[in-house]
């Protein structure tokens, strides 16, 4: 059986993407971060994905991204804006955490290594989503191009560790559906920014789930405050 290594936040995007991973017949080796992250109670949620997917092994890796700040993920002095945000094509909203796809995609690689998978999932999209560079099928590209020369699996052992980002070019919408199928448990998924116990409704990841479940044709089982 080969394996992929997936990066699970917890959310539904990177869980769609473990159900995706593991309709493919891949053992699956999901990796999420606490990342200091206002939200860093999805975490709970990525351990009982990873469990209810029957991942052979998740871990959970401490980097500290607070100390950088500059995001309002991160940096509790920046304020989580309401709403959904409409961003000029160079404008970069401030939820974008600094190289974080960058950095979390680099410890993927060296699991992958480590364990021998043969792919690593990540659950980029740039239909509906912030606005984010680092999710831009560019960035992927490029990731791709220097990971073939970033290890040694794949500089000595000629073994390739592809980059898969399946739901690059999907709405919210089809991302659910697609979900749907798949048999995610949505309600072990975990959107809110604001990381309460509750999702808050409010900011621009609940609206754009909603927005999803609802052009769906669906009913979301997170509780929202509003």
């Amino acid at each position: 059986m080969e394996k992929a290594v997936i990066l699970l936040s917890g959310g539904l995007d990177s869980t769609t993407c473990m159900a995706i991973a593991a309709a493919q017949g891949y053992e699956l080796y999901p990796i999420s971060f606490n990342y200091h992250q206002r939200h860093a109670s999805e975490l709970e949620g990525a351990k009982k994905i990873a469990a209810f997917f029957g991942a052979k092994r998740h871990i959970i890796i401490e980097t500290n991204m607070e100390a950088i700040g500059g995001s309002a993920l991160t940096d509790n002095n920046i304020d989580l804006p309401p709403g959904i945000e409409h961003h000029d094509e160079n404008e970069v909203p401030v939820t974008y955490v600094p190289a974080r796809n960058l950095i979390f995609l680099s410890y993927a690689l060296g699991y992958a290594e480590v364990v021998g998978a043969t792919h690593v999932y990540i659950g980029v999209n740039t239909v509906d989503y912030s606005g984010y560079p680092d999710c831009r099928p560019e960035f992927i590209r490029r990731f791709q191009a220097l990971s073939d020369y970033a290890t040694k699996a794949t500089a000595a052992e000629n073994k390739k560790i592809t980059v898969e980002a399946p739901l690059q070019h999907l709405s919210k919408k089809e991302i659910i559906l697609k979900g749907q199928e798949l048999n995610v448990p949505f309600a072990l998924t975990h959107s809110c920014y604001r990381g309460g116990e509750k999702a808050c409704g409010v900011c621009e990841s609940c609206l754009l789930r909603k927005r999803g479940f609802a052009e769906a044709g669906l009913t979301d089982p997170v509780e929202y405050e509003a």
